[in-house]
């Protein structure tokens, strides 16, 4: 059995970390993530490990990079910003294969903008971000226990496909304080025989790179990319429905959105208004199969964010058919209150039942004040 603690999100990542056998961190400071770094620098050097505070982000990410390559089990952490500035190193791991973890505790942007909750590095997540065609696995915890439990897999699947994998949480999930169970499982990587660390015992040397100015090898990469990320597709999503088999109106969030929507739903349901919730757990791979086939039977949808609106884009490549889309959005470090998602669901399904409005086949932005 495991141990139940009251921890931070931030807190909680680290330690299920370690749990998971991390061999190396590298970080560089930034709210709303700090809690994190400083939790590694004290327990991963008590367990014998290594922990760099890196002299920037760029470094950070470039160690990661040569820990990876060594076979280490290794990780970074930031927030927008620093993540922006990781983005070529990242590009890097995966055109060299490596599996690393990096954990985005998202603020409120652009710019240096605020240390308040955002869901506004969705496109710089899930569409790609650096240079290249290539993709992570993206997990979004909408709870601190779901934030530790994620970050034990997130170290299996990277080694599993030689991939970084990213854990997308915003100053809500890092900030906030949940009781957790920590996982005592002791943690088994793969052999990695592809890593470098001497050519012993008459082994060639290995060599690991993403440069090649021969003609057509790194379109050939490219393809071997390609049915990599189809099998990631095929066998890591991962999403949530809830009461959507009778639903009038379907709310789409993740995260701390999705934790809002929830308490909705169920007041909704209260009022005799039947709404139900699809919860993307991973947003890459995005769950378009489980929206498009929602939509059959369900002709309103409400997508929930903290931004201008950037989940909602792969919500209409889903394919809604004849099924209305309604946003509501909060940029910036806003969080979506419930009263005004109740208001726009009552405005949907309350006042359509009565004629009064209709939004088939279209978009509606509802920013309440």
């Amino acid at each position: 059995m495991g141990e139940r603690v009251l921890m931070k999100g931030n807190e909680a990542i680290a330690e299920s970390a370690i749990r998971a056998g991390v061999q190396s961190y590298f970080g560089y400071p930034i709210t709303p993530q700090n809690e994190l770094i400083a939790y590694m620098s004290v327990h991963l050097p008590a367990a014998g490990r290594t922990f760099i505070q890196a002299e920037s982000e760029v470094a950070a990410i470039n160690m990661v990079y040569g820990a990876a390559a060594a076979g280490m089990r290794s990780m970074t952490s930031s927030s927008g910003p620093g993540i922006s500035l990781k983005q070529e190193g990242i590009s890097f791991l995966v055109g060299a294969q490596l599996p690393a973890v990096i954990v985005n505790i998202m603020r409120g942007g652009p710019g240096l903008g605020n240390i308040a909750p955002s869901q506004a590095d969705y496109f710089q997540s899930c569409k790609g971000g650096g240079h290249g065609d290539y993709h992570l696995v993206v997990y979004a915890p909408a709870s601190v226990q779901e934030a530790a439990d994620l970050t034990g897999k997130a170290f299996d699947v990277a080694d599993r496909y030689r991939n970084p994998v990213l854990i997308l949480g915003d100053a809500v999930i890092g900030q906030m304080m949940e009781p957790v169970m920590l996982s005592e499982s002791t943690p088994n990587p793969p052999a990695k025989p592809w890593a470098v660390g001497g050519a012993r015992n008459g082994r060639k040397p290995n060599m690991i790179n993403s440069l090649s100015l021969e003609a057509g090898v790194v379109e050939e990469w490219n393809w071997i990319f390609k049915a990599k990320f189809e099998e990631m597709k095929k066998n890591e999503l991962m999403f949530e429905t809830i009461q959507c088999e009778d639903a009038d109106l379907i709310l789409v969030a993740y995260g701390t959105s999705s934790r809002i929507c929830m308490q909705v739903m169920q007041l909704a349901r209260t009022k005799g208004l039947k709404v139900g919730l699809i919860r993307p757990i991973t947003l890459w791979p995005f769950p378009y199969q489980a929206i498009s086939e929602a939509a059959a039977k369900t002709k309103e949808f409400l997508v929930v964010e903290m931004s201008l609106g950037q989940m909602i884009e792969d919500v209409k490549l889903a394919g809604l058919g004849d099924a209305a889309l309604h946003f509501h959005g909060r940029p910036g470090g806003g969080i979506p209150r419930d009263r005004d998602i109740m208001e726009i669901i009552d405005h949907v399904l309350v006042n359509k039942r009565a004629g009064t409005i209709s939004t088939r086949g279209t978009v509606i932005d509802w920013k309440i004040s």
